[in-house]
């Protein structure tokens, strides 16, 4: 009866939101109406949601647990496993991160305004739900890690100079104690508070190639750097670090002396790393250590899917690990004071929801079952990864490309089919095999193939790989498009005369790029707040930004960079867009400013061809608001029916 009234209440909440139509907050030039019929045929798949473990309560056998009923992701207490979800917050902006403290009796929880980044950290009194501003409400702050007693914070926060993430200590109880205890330049952030709480271990970020680890001595304020580099042109990653109970070695994942990223235990100030990860070609993604350091539990990504592991870390002995359907893996946490981990995970058939696993009696239990619409995902089509030839070679053959490939019914939808190219961001990210929500609807219901390529700069295949699109490079990348546009002439059920490229951010750039490089091959292009012009991008992008950005992009103030920067830029060759666009933006990203959207628009619009805006006045980088996203997904979808599903353009 307890599970029939919560999935009663999260159908409401869905239909309630559904039931919303797009308000004053959206800025709509261009697009048409949408069909109230087409809107009702998407609900089912926008209507799916998922579920991501946030914390363990400290003392009792519960979860912490992010998901949305309405509009937007809030927090949620689940006693049990498929236990209800017992509702905490009731923002209007999404919940990220949050962490019980005070033995269980608050929350620190992280929230920002309408996408702008600029995120507080507010404490949530459990017994009577008061809700506290702990911040200064202007600044950007990162998540709070708590002490090991529980009693105090640490964060960083930009409130010295907006650009510099220095390093706080704050009682949640009393957000006057406030205080300084680490000035730095750059991006930094607070891992995790070594045992006796008097020391901090700090991550400093110069690139997705350059990481470091540094313990902080509170008492002296002194800083060590864990695996100090031997030469200064020495570059590698550290991350994922967590103290052993001695509180001296550190558990690691760092790629120093390899091509890809190993788990293993390092001394810190000596610098010696043992390897504890399988030695293979892929990453380690994530990790978590028992707080006995008994046990740890790391991920490897490998082709995209990842793979959970289990280890003895007295005998330093892989352990039989839980069978789980491919898919994602993630989000690893152990419950204080045991060996049960719990584990977020989605597939192509599930959207994501959270497990645990007791190392110790083999038991593995679902917490959450998160529902999807009324979708039958048994029939739903998988994702197969498969490698297309690019335009140059690796020890004479040509290079392979990673391709994620997600394919309509071939009896529902005989024939060769239309293709929608997704383009994922970073540059630095990569698109794995999950379950593609909204996405699917475009290939099971309009017949459309779904394709996924992580060019060249995508992580997951190794440091050389990931810097082949760096700096003067960074077109080779849309030759990568091209390759992929040769190989999909050569498939006999794709229809290559009927392309599409979408992608967001960084991928956002990439679909302009490659509608001026591929005028005759590509239909149309779907722009989610993307890159237009590198300059204008890197001078206007948040000051807490730029010098990541320079890193990846090249440094706009050296003039040899900017005069390359400015010639791969969209709006230098906006004329040769020559097919429809569709731009959409959020009017408060701080990575990716409004004003990229607003000029390619302009500009793409003195060629004649339809170029639709969407600007949404409440979001930032994307849309995470259901009503919102919704919007978009509908717009998205008249706009491929429009200027891809047709037989002749």
């Amino acid at each position: 009866m307890l599970r029939r009234l919560c999935l009663l209440t999260a159908l409401l909440a869905s239909w309630t939101a559904h039931a919303s139509p797009p308000g004053d907050n959206l800025v709509i030039e261009e697009i048409p109406d949408i069909p109230p019929e087409l809107a009702a045929q998407v609900a089912r798949y926008e209507n799916s949601r998922a579920a991501y473990l946030r914390d363990w309560h400290p003392q009792r056998r519960e979860m912490l647990v992010g998901t949305r009923f309405a509009e937007t992701y809030q927090l949620h207490r689940v006693a049990s496993p498929e236990g209800c979800r017992r509702q905490l917050t009731f923002f209007e902006e999404p919940v990220s991160c949050s962490s019980f403290g005070g033995g269980g009796e608050h929350i620190v929880l992280k929230r920002d305004v309408g996408g702008n980044e600029a995120y507080q950290l507010f404490r949530l009194d459990l017994g009577d739900g008061a809700v506290t501003l702990l911040t200064d409400g202007s600044s950007r702050h990162s998540c709070a890690s708590f002490s090991r007693g529980g009693d105090r914070i640490a964060f960083t926060s930009t409130r010295r100079n907006g650009k510099d993430n220095d390093i706080y200590v704050m009682d949640p109880l009393d957000p006057a104690s406030i205080e300084l205890v680490l000035e730095v330049e750059g991006s930094w952030g607070v891992m995790e508070w070594a045992p006796g709480d008097t020391r901090l271990l700090l991550y400093r970020y110069v690139s997705v190639n350059h990481s470091e680890l540094h313990v902080l001595d509170l008492a002296s304020g002194d800083v060590m750097e864990v695996a100090p580099r031997k030469r200064k042109e020495d570059v590698f990653a550290m991350s994922a670090g967590h103290w052993a109970p001695d509180g001296e070695s550190l558990y690691v994942v760092t790629d120093r002396g390899s091509e890809f990223r190993r788990f293993g235990v390092l001394e810190p100030g000596k610098g010696k790393f043992s390897q504890l990860s399988a030695d293979v070609p892929w990453d380690v993604v994530d990790v978590d250590i028992t707080d006995d350091g008994k046990l740890a539990a790391y991920v490897i990504r490998e082709q995209g899917r990842g793979i959970l592991h289990l280890m003895d870390l007295e005998q330093r002995a892989e352990l039989a690990a839980p069978a789980l359907p491919a898919g994602q893996v993630g989000g690893l946490l152990f419950r204080p004071g045991s060996h049960e981990l719990a584990l977020w995970q989605s597939t192509d058939r599930t959207p994501g929801d959270v497990y645990s696993y007791d190392v110790d009696s083999g038991v593995l239990e679902r917490w959450t079952a998160s529902e999807v619409g009324g979708l039958n995902l048994d029939v739903f089509p998988l994702t197969e990864v498969i490698h297309y030839p690019t335009f140059d070679t690796v020890d004479g053959e040509a290079r392979q490309v990673p391709l994620l490939i997600t394919r309509p019914d071939a009896e529902r939808f005989p024939g060769p089919r239309p293709v929608l190219i997704r383009i994922h961001g970073g540059p630095e990210g990569q698109a794995t095999p999950r379950f593609l929500g909204s996405r699917a609807f475009v290939v099971n219901e309009l017949g459309v193939c779904y394709l996924q390529p992580n060019v060249r700069g995508s992580t997951g295949y190794g440091k050389a790989y990931r810097n082949l699109d760096n700096g003067m490079l960074r077109e080779d990348s849309v030759k990568d498009i091209s390759a992929l546009l040769d190989w999909i002439e050569q498939q006999p059920d794709l229809d290559a005369s009927r392309v599409a490229v979408y992608g967001g951010s960084y991928g956002g750039y990439m679909v302009l790029a490659s509608l001026i490089a591929e005028p005759e091959r590509i239909r149309c292009g779907i722009d989610l707040v993307g890159i237009s012009n590198f300059v204008t991008f890197l001078e206007n992008t948040k000051d807490y930004r730029r010098d990541l950005r320079r890193v990846e992009y090249g440094d706009e103030r050296d003039p040899a960079m900017r005069e390359h920067l400015l010639a791969i830029s969209p709006t230098t060759r906006s004329t040769e867009i020559q097919v429809p666009l569709f731009v959409a933006q959020g009017a408060n990203d701080p990575r990716v400013p409004a004003s990229e959207a607003e000029q390619i628009v302009e500009a793409a619009r003195g060629s004649g061809k339809p170029v639709w805006y969407l600007l949404a006045k409440d979001e930032g980088h994307g849309f995470r608001k259901k009503s919102n996203r919704d919007y978009f997904n509908h717009a998205m979808i008249v706009f491929l029916e429009q200027f891809l599903l047709n037989e002749e353009e």
